[in-house]
């Protein structure tokens, strides 16, 4: 009996070890690290790893540093998906790294916006760019909020103005882009911009920053009045007690999103694209809205209250008169204008 007993037992306990979870296997995300990183991995993958049995790990880095990677392992990926800025990720798309998103129903619910190059890649997320203002110098100062793309050039914020370099940052390519197109350029065309720039905002400008982190401590000294940000990025500065604000300019937003795709030839395509699959989904949109208020791309998540209350209004107040880039033509003189703004901006 106690033989019959212990076979029993061990039966039972060989049952309950199954060889899928033996079998785990492991999904490799390239994406930026730091915030973005944390939310995805506390609370948006966990979902998912449970319901499929695998193992989503992080491969942290910019934008530039994910799609370098995946140039250098193009022949045998190691990342099996990967989150790009939209811009990279046209660039990625344009090399043949993506393997189309797979037609399912969920694409259908989706914003037509965040459907990116026919289905090579889509976004995850999306913002808005505009100008972001120090409340309190503001009102210190007895200033009105700013209004447009070319208050940057206003004289009364002489080294007052924090701007990223365009060579290494979004936010700032699109601040400079918005003005271009206001003293005559094109997303083709940006000769106006880089003429004008020296004698109208360049001499406001304190600092060109390579990224966006330092904003919070120069709105808090006071050296910051003004600088492109996204309206997800004020509201996380005023969730920590910084005094931030907002604005749409009236020549309006740029849209801004994050992309993801699938790698050609990684070793796990059925999930690579379950994955992008379940990021679009109904409960992953809203945990991203919940915890990083970003802006959903799928149109059956709507804001909460919280959501519209950090943000400033509705996903259609959000993304009303909303401008969008020309990424190809962006792109094919993207190294040209880095090398330029570097020489003669930044110099």
């Amino acid at each position: 009996m106690k033989y019959l007993t212990l076979t029993c037992m061990l039966t039972s306990v060989l049952g309950a070890w199954s060889p899928a979870q033996a079998q785990t296997k492991t999904l490799y995300v390239g994406m930026n690290g730091g915030t973005m990183e944390k939310n995805y991995t506390s609370g948006i993958f966990p979902d998912f790893e449970k319901a499929n049995n695998v193992k989503v790990v992080v491969v942290p880095g910019t934008s530039s540093d994910i799609i370098a990677k995946m140039q250098a392992q193009k022949d045998k990926p190691q990342m099996h998906v990967v989150f790009l800025d939209d811009g990279v990720m046209y660039r990625a798309v344009n090399m043949n790294l993506c393997e189309k998103v797979r037609d399912t129903p969920v694409l259908k619910d989706l914003y037509p916006f965040a459907r990116l190059a026919n289905d090579q890649a889509v976004a995850v997320d999306m913002g808005v760019v505009g100008i972001g203002y120090n409340k309190k110098l503001f009102a210190e100062k007895n200033w009105p909020a700013p209004t447009s793309w070319m208050d940057f050039a206003d004289p009364k914020y002489k080294q007052k103005v924090v701007f990223q370099s365009i060579s290494s940052s979004t936010f700032g390519l699109y601040g400079f882009m918005m003005f271009n197109r206001l003293v005559g350029g094109t997303d083709k065309n940006v000769e106006p911009g880089f003429k004008k720039w020296p004698t109208s905002v360049g001499p406001n400008v304190l600092e060109y920053l390579s990224s966006s982190a330092k904003i919070s401590e120069m709105v808090q000294t006071n050296e910051a009045a003004i600088f492109p940000l996204t309206v997800t990025a004020i509201a996380n500065l005023k969730a920590k007690g910084i005094p931030a604000e907002f604005v749409t300019p009236k020549e309006g937003g740029v849209l801004l999103m994050v992309g993801a795709c699938a790698l050609k030839n990684n070793s796990e395509p059925d999930l690579s694209q379950k994955l992008i699959e379940y990021l679009l989904s109904v409960p992953a949109q809203t945990k991203g809205m919940e915890m990083a208020a970003s802006i959903p791309v799928n149109r059956n998540v709507k804001l909460t209250e919280a959501a519209q209350a950090k943000l400033g209004g509705k996903t259609e107040v959000l993304t009303k008169n909303m401008n969008t880039v020309d990424w190809d033509s962006v792109n094919e003189k993207r190294t040209e204008w880095n090398n330029r703004w570097n020489r003669m901006v930044e110099q």
